[in-house]
């Protein structure tokens, strides 16, 4: 299963400062373990005095668990709130220095945070953490029947791009929303198939459960539960040339279209649906951040990559075609009876003079792939060498061995 690491994380990282929920998308990607910060009481200067916002959530931090009873034991005394859609509920006008517990029972699961005082300035903010259990996505209280509805993908998706040599690799990062108060059942299914070309498709760590591959074909299985649902998906895209063009449908609305690219030398973006777009550093290499508007389910997403790193394949051709003449002129040879001296050392010769030729075409070629030599240059004597070559090889199949006019280039 594929991770997003390095230069991925520092882009997300972009990527957050630009349209907020920061917080929210480093714990994503960073992949602590959820678990391991559960209960701990956090001081914090975002809340009023004397407030304490205990968020219960679900294994993974996009799923939180919605109007949901928490208790708070405040010197033993409990009080009651329910979790808002942020999974957060919240105590205020707590005596400061009065001994506090959070605590929640999920699925027969009690949760307890620390023993922790009351703050006389600022808040408290503790997080409980309940088991992964069936979709791995939020649920609200007891099993509700699922309805028939639809999802959105929320603003907090986006794609990723980043250019290689001979692939483009990409990312989905979905968080599929449902907004409602019941497990919903969307028709049909959602499911989408990645862009043309695609290989080695899979699900990164931290996707749903209900997330399923076939090869480049995603299906993600209802219902969905109120909240989130997060979906990411990896590929491999192989292109030749300096750009690739990029096709996606999604089976839901996009509330925002994000994609974030990695720049690698002269890399671009360009769609008509981006409305904005800028270069950032980060951890010391380039990334384009864009955003665009809406996108409804079905439409669309098309996206272009420009100035991608290539090599040309141009000596390989050349260096396969010669070859062939070669071999084609040598099995000719093989197939004549003997010469007399004069005519062994004419084709001496000229079998020396197209070697050269050869080997200067070969060099040629590298030098402009190289940029060591300019566009016309190459050109001009591209064309006298083939010339040469294509007169050696004419003297080397005529019967008299005569190579006609010189019309050869200095080697």
């Amino acid at each position: 299963m594929k991770t997003l690491k390095g230069w991925t994380c520092a882009c997300l990282g972009l990527v957050c400062c630009l349209y907020g929920g920061a917080s929210l998308l480093h714990a994503q990607f960073q992949m602590p373990d959820p678990k391991q910060m559960s209960g701990i009481p956090r001081p914090v200067t975002d809340l009023p005095n004397g407030t304490v916002s205990v968020r219960l959530i679900r294994g993974s931090f996009s799923n939180n668990i919605t109007d949901f009873p928490v208790e708070l034991f405040v010197a033993g005394e409990p009080r009651t709130a329910k979790t808002d859609e942020a999974g957060r509920a919240e105590f205020s006008g707590l005596p400061p220095g009065a001994t506090l517990k959070a605590v929640a029972v999920v699925d027969g699961e009690r949760l307890e945070s620390r023993e922790f005082p009351a703050p006389s300035e600022g808040g408290i903010r503790v997080m409980l953490v309940a088991s992964s259990t069936g979709g791995g996505s939020a649920r609200s209280g007891p099993t509700t029947p699922a309805v028939s509805g639809q999802v959105v993908i929320g603003s907090r998706s986006r794609i990723v791009l980043e250019p290689g040599e001979t692939g483009v690799s990409i990312y989905y990062i979905l968080d599929i929303v449902n907004n409602g108060q019941a497990p919903v059942a969307v028709s049909p299914d959602f499911a989408f198939d990645m862009p043309t070309g695609s290989v080695r498709t899979s699900l990164l760590e931290g996707s749903s459960p209900q997330a399923s591959v076939d090869e480049s074909h995603v299906r993600v299985s209802g219902p969905f539960p109120p909240g989130q649902t997060l979906v990411q998906v990896a590929a491999e895209i192989p292109f030749e040339g300096e750009s690739l063009p990029l096709t996606q449908r999604f089976p839901a609305a996009l509330e925002r279209l994000v994609v974030v690219v990695k720049k690698v030398g002269n890399t671009r973006l360009e769609s008509a649906q981006i409305s904005a777009q800028q270069q950032m550093t980060a951890s010391g290499e380039s990334f384009i951040a864009a955003t665009g508007g809406a996108v409804a389910a079905g439409l669309p997403v098309s996206l272009s990559l420009v100035g991608l790193p290539h090599q040309s394949t141009a000596p390989r051709r050349i260096a396969l075609a010669l070859a062939g003449l070669i071999i084609v002129a040598g099995a000719w040879v093989m197939g004549r009876g003997p010469d007399d001296d004069q005519r062994d050392e004419e084709r001496r010769q000229l079998t020396k003079r197209r070697d050269r030729l050869f080997a200067e075409l070969v060099r040629l070629e590298h030098e402009h792939r190289d940029g060591r030599i300019g566009t016309s240059s190459y050109t001009a004597r591209r064309e006298q060498l083939i010339a040469a070559l294509e007169q050696v090889y004419g003297a080397l199949d005529s019967e008299d061995m005569d190579p006609g006019p010189d019309r050869s280039v200095a080697a």
